[in-house]
């Protein structure tokens, strides 16, 4: 059996594993096979041989994701997913060579935290993703709700009233409700509504994202004010990006806990490459095991807080990065 047949034998079956020392086998794959990040390697003077810790994995940084073809080993992708952004943007490209793996990938996260997806009705408010294309999250939602097996539409773009008639119908159902949005759509609909619905009980899960239809706003002000907008007492969040293949989940309290295959160590501020487990406020390095075939080793734009529980906040992100992906609110 050939390394990525035992990673994926590794991920895919319900067993524990020891994290580090697959984040570490994996690292040494993939700077034997991934040209862009061996190359990166080289012209950092790093020896891979001469890494034993997480801590001492150089991180590739997430632009190069909008420049090079990023891929380990050779192959034709099964899709492609880019990322959101204006316009003007350059969208980041995450070749991915098994859609299945991203998928049940996705699935066992979110049960994780959340229970069968069979007990809910998964309802989506992503506007802007449906109009781009080519986006993750739209593949995982569309996932979620065939593996919900329900009956009700799932995908809405502006027809409030037709989701709210879906909502209630659910709820009358006595089936829990999932409600997946970006963070403006969600406050589109929260100012229509304004508390005058009971939305009790529903899951309201926000992805971050203005996405320049309205002003950027701290992370207590967007859940404050979608909490009063839909009367429910706690607003949820997905972390996750183009680049990524798993995600992380706040069940309400604005503490981000990581799925299985994903694990965020804390660099300096001012120097990327001091990366250590003291370091509780930073910039987010992602290790991500489910990126076997693009690159595990994620050195992302946000800033974040680190727990010692392993939890992280995203307080914001560095001057001059692009508005775009999940939760980039600035805190």
């Amino acid at each position: 059996m050939d390394f990525k047949a035992r990673h994926l034998q590794l991920l895919l079956a319900d067993q524990p594993f020891d994290f580090e020392e697959t984040a570490l086998a994996l690292f040494r794959h993939q700077a034997a096979h991934n040209p862009v990040y061996g190359d990166y390697l080289q012209q950092l003077g790093r020896d891979p041989k001469q890494v034993s810790r997480l801590e001492d994995i150089p991180f590739l940084p997430i632009e190069f994701f909008k420049t090079h073809e990023v891929k380990t080993g050779s192959f034709e992708p099964e899709v492609t997913f880019y990322s959101s952004g204006t316009t003007q943007m350059t969208r980041s490209r995450h070749q991915v060579a098994s859609l299945d793996l991203y998928l049940r990938t996705t699935q066992r996260i979110f049960e994780s935290f959340y229970g069968p997806l069979t007990d809910y009705v998964v309802l989506a408010l992503l506007p802007s993703y449906l109009e781009q294309g080519g986006s993750s999250l739209v593949a995982m939602v569309d996932y979620f709700i065939k593996q919900s097996g329900q009956q009700e539409e799932g995908f809405y773009l502006r027809n409030h009233d037709q989701l709210l008639q879906t909502v209630k119908g659910a709820r009358q159902r006595e089936k829990k409700v999932l409600l997946i949005g970006v963070s403006y759509a969600l406050l589109d609909w929260a100012d229509k509504l304004k508390g005058q619905e009971d939305f009790s009980g529903v899951t309201i899960m926000e992805t971050g994202g203005m996405k320049g239809r309205r002003r950027e706003m701290i992370r207590e002000e967007l859940h404050a004010y979608l909490k009063k907008g839909f009367g429910v007492e706690a607003i949820h969040s997905e972390y996750g990006m183009t680049e990524l293949l798993s995600q992380a989940y706040s069940l309400g309290d604005g503490l981000f806990h990581a799925g299985y295959t994903l694990r965020v160590l804390l660099r300096d501020l001012n120097d990327p490459f001091d990366i250590r487990p003291d370091i509780r406020s930073g910039g987010i390095n992602i290790i991500d095991l489910a990126n076997i075939d693009s690159c595990a080793f994620i050195e992302t734009k946000d800033i974040g807080r680190l727990k010692p529980d392993g939890t992280f906040e995203v307080l914001g992100r560095f001057d001059n990065s692009d508005i775009r992906g999940c939760n980039l609110l600035i805190a």
